[in-house]
Order: structure tokens, then C-alpha cells, then sequence
């Protein structure tokens, strides 16, 4: 039986080597997109496409079966054949959950990354409902041979090879962006892109994947050093225009102008990206399949990057439920959350179930977290009440904790695994 096993994954990873052989080129296409409306309303509408150098995904493992993510890209063959997918979220989704969006209208770039087609396709966007069912919310016909499709000679940015493990087609592939940065801080940015490099790299569980990981790093300087702080009164020029006060959190750092962070970065291959921000002050933002976002020189910055990593790799939930934030009744009690480190216990055996003592008992009171360092435990999702995490404590919920907890840490095996060989 296992013989057979074997013999049916070995098939599997051929014929799916073949389909991209047979359905895509050696390259990549981005499509700009804008998402536009409110708390109630969505609406998608073209930007432009452009060819890039790099498809950087894996080309035996076209369809992403992992479930993460708000949103859900299909490219369909003329057949009507799915022949490539990924999961993703986005700023605008966050953005509906707030306050603001209930009065006024606002639009969202996004760019969304596919292998260049070699005939005819469908491009189509799924969103999750209410109940977390994916609903086609957009689709566009794209014909390969068009000449609207911009193939424009970007400024060539070699990348710097800080983490080398081999072919990116077959590894997770890391980019890390700097953003104010200034041409005299160039050492700092070499300096930087080498701790924190260093930091995931020892980080649990990425340290048990080295050899399927590449980080790379790209010199991107801007006029001026720092970054936006609108809470007081500061604007800088700077390459990628990341900015704090997001949604008026301030500690909310992140960069909305996707477009002009997939130019910049149009000619590297990568799967992930984090923007490292010249700043003290603390604060990030990371989004799944989107960027995760920090600042560098605050005390906590290597933490914090790898809390918001969890949320760009991974899609993991935030597990607090004290600090304040923007967003207004984000998870709906009534449906399982799509994120797999918390729970709404609708549907629980999709979850870590399977991962608890035969005796724990559901919710598990915090007075017996060291009985079971995996339990049921009530408060996630930033309320107290009704959404449950795996441990007491973890990286997820708070930066004084060791790490990552186990439900977490098989989440993001379960994305390298799935995008690596």
C-alpha cells in the first residue's frame, strides 16, 4: 500500500510539472487591480497587466488546496479547467470591519500574481461569504498575445542572496524591501537585512526548514530616512511609502500602495514579502499573502516581525482580545474562522481537536494551562468571549511569550511543505 502511495505522489508531481510546461510560460504576469466601496460594497476594476521576469511559485504544486486566506484567485483554461490558485487577503477586507467604512467610500490597489498563460484564460476572484463560502466576486478574460499587456524593462534591482538554499521555483522564497532608507545608510541596511535574516532563520519552526528557504534582500533607498507618523504631523519621502496610524491605530505601520511595491520588486523572484521600516518607533502590519511590515530599531522589532510574519505566511489570527484596534465585531461567533489558531468552536474538528488529551475539557480554564499546554482556552480574535485559542500564552497573543504555540507552528510547516519541494 504505501508502495502505491509513493508511486501515486510521484505521478501527481509529474503530470502537474507538465501542466505548467503545457499552460504556462517561464515568467509571470501581475494584474493591478483596485478594490473599491464600503462596509456593504465591493467593487473590483482593472488597473493594467504587466509581464514580469519571475513566476516564483512552485511549478509542481499549482493549486493551493490549504484553505488560507479571505480571498481565492482561480485561473481557468478554456476548458474550464482550474489550472492554477492561491489563497490571499487584503488591506481593504481589514478596512470593511472599521468604523470608517460604514460612512464613506474608499479604494484599495492590490496586485495579483499568476504564471503567464500561453493561451487563453479566465482570471477569477472569490471572496468568503458570511458563512466563510467562496463567492466569485470578479473575473477577466485574458488573451496573452494582447499588447496592452505591459512588458516594460523595470529598473533592473539584483537582489543581495542573504539565505541560499536553491532553485527558487523550488523553495519559499523571502524578499525583504527597506523603505526610508537613505543612500548614506546603506551599511545600516546591510546590517539590518542580516538580523533579521539571522532571526528567522533561528526562529522555531523555520529553523527546522532552512534548506527550503532562500531569503533575499534588495537595496531600495528613498529621499529621505524614516517613515510617515501622521499622528505627528510627520511625512517622509520615502521609496515604498509605508506609513503608522493605519485605520488611526498607531501602531499600525503598513504600505497601501501595492502597485508601486510590485514594480519595485517586479524583476525578483519571491513568494513573501517584508518591508523592513528605518524606524525606532514601535509598531507593524502583516497580511496573508499580502506583506508583513515592521520597523527595525525598536527594542521588540524581531518579534514583532515574526507575529506579523504569522499573519502574511500563515494567515494566523491575533490571539489577543485586551489591546485596543479598529475593527468592529471582525469574527462572526456563529461561523468557524478560516484561520486555524482560533476557533469559534462551530466547527471545532476542523481544528485541533485531534491535537488535545483525551481528558481536556472544552473551554479549558486557565488555571490549568500547564496541565494541558494545549487546550481550549477562551479569548482571541480581539474579544474575550466566544472565539478560543490552543495555549495560554504564544506569540500570536503576546510578545512576552517563547514563540509560536504548536497549533501555529504546524500551520506554517503545513505553507512550507505545500510550497516548497
Amino acid at each position: 500500500m504505501k508502495k502505491m502511495i509513493l508511486l501515486s505522489l510521484i505521478i501527481y508531481s509529474i503530470s502537474f510539472s507538465q501542466n505548467y510546461d503545457k499552460y504556462f510560460e517561464n515568467k509571470g504576469l501581475r494584474v493591478d487591480l483596485y478594490q473599491s466601496g464600503n462596509s456593504e460594497l465591493e467593487i473590483i476594476t482593472l488597473k493594467e497587466m504587466v509581464a514580469e521576469k519571475y513566476f516564483s511559485g512552485n511549478k509542481n504544486k499549482l493549486i493551493d488546496n490549504l484553505n488560507l486566506g479571505y480571498y481565492f484567485v482561480k485561473v481557468y483554461n478554456s476548458q474550464n479547467e482550474v489550472i492554477y490558485s492561491r489563497g490571499f487577503s487584503t488591506l481593504f477586507q481589514e478596512w470593511q470591519s472599521t468604523k470608517e467604512a460604514e460612512s464613506i467610500n474608499k479604494s484599495f490597489p492590490i496586485s495579483v500574481k499568476i504564471p503567464f498563460p500561453k493561451e487563453n484564460v479566465t482570471l477569477t476572484l472569490y471572496k468568503r461569504d458570511k458563512k466563510n463560502h467562496f463567492q466569485s466576486i470578479y473575473s477577466l478574460k485574458i488573451d496573452p498575445k494582447d499588447y496592452f499587456i505591459k512588458s516594460e524593462n523595470f529598473e533592473q534591482v539584483e537582489p543581495i542572496k542573504l539565505h541560499y538554499s536553491g532553485d527558487y521555483s523550488k523553495k519559499v522564497d523571502i524578499l525583504f524591501v527597506p523603505d526610508g532608507y537613505t543612500k548614506s545608510e546603506s551599511r545600516k541596511l546591510e546590517n539590518d537585512f542580516n538580523r533579521f535574516s539571522k532571526y528567522i532563520l533561528e526562529f522555531s519552526p523555520f529553523s527546522q526548514y532552512k534548506t527550503k528557504i532562500n531569503i533575499w534582500g534588495i537595496k531600495l533607498f528613498s529621499e529621505e530616512s524614516g517613515t510617515d507618523i501622521p499622528g505627528a504631523n510627520i511625512y517622509k519621502n520615502t521609496a515604498i511609502e509605508s506609513s503608522f496610524y493605519t485605520f488611526d491605530s498607531e501602531r499600525y505601520l503598513t504600505v497601501t500602495d501595492i502597485h508601486n511595491l510590485s514594480q519595485k520588486t517586479s524583476n525578483v523572484p519571491y513568494d513573501y514579502i517584508i518591508v523592513l521600516v528605518n524606524s525606532e518607533k514601535y509598531g507593524g502590519g502583516g497580511i496573508y499573502n499580502f506583506w508583513a511590515v515592521t520597523s527595525v530599531d525598536n527594542p521588540k522589532s524581531e518579534l514583532v516581525m515574526m507575529h506579523e510574519f504569522g499573519h502574511s505566511f500563515a494567515g494566523l489570527a491575533d490571539e489577543y482580545y485586551t489591546s485596543d484596534v479598529s475593527y468592529e465585531d471582525y469574527f462572526d461567533l456563529q461561523t468557524e474562522p478560516w484561520e486555524k489558531n482560533i476557533t469559534t468552536l462551530v466547527d471545532f474538528e476542523s481544528k485541533w481537536k485531534n491535537l488535545l488529551k483525551k481528558d481536556t475539557p472544552i473551554p479549558t480554564q486557565i488555571e490549568d494551562a500547564e496541565k494541558y499546554p494545549i487546550g481550549v482556552y477562551e479569548g482571541g480574535g480581539y474579544v474575550a468571549k466566544g472565539v478560543f485559542r490552543s495555549s495560554e500564552n504564544s506569540l500570536m497573543k503576546t510578545l512576552e511569550s517563547e514563540g509560536y504555540n504548536e497549533v501555529s507552528k504546524n500551520c506554517i510547516e503545513s505553507v512550507i511543505n505545500h510550497f516548497s519541494e
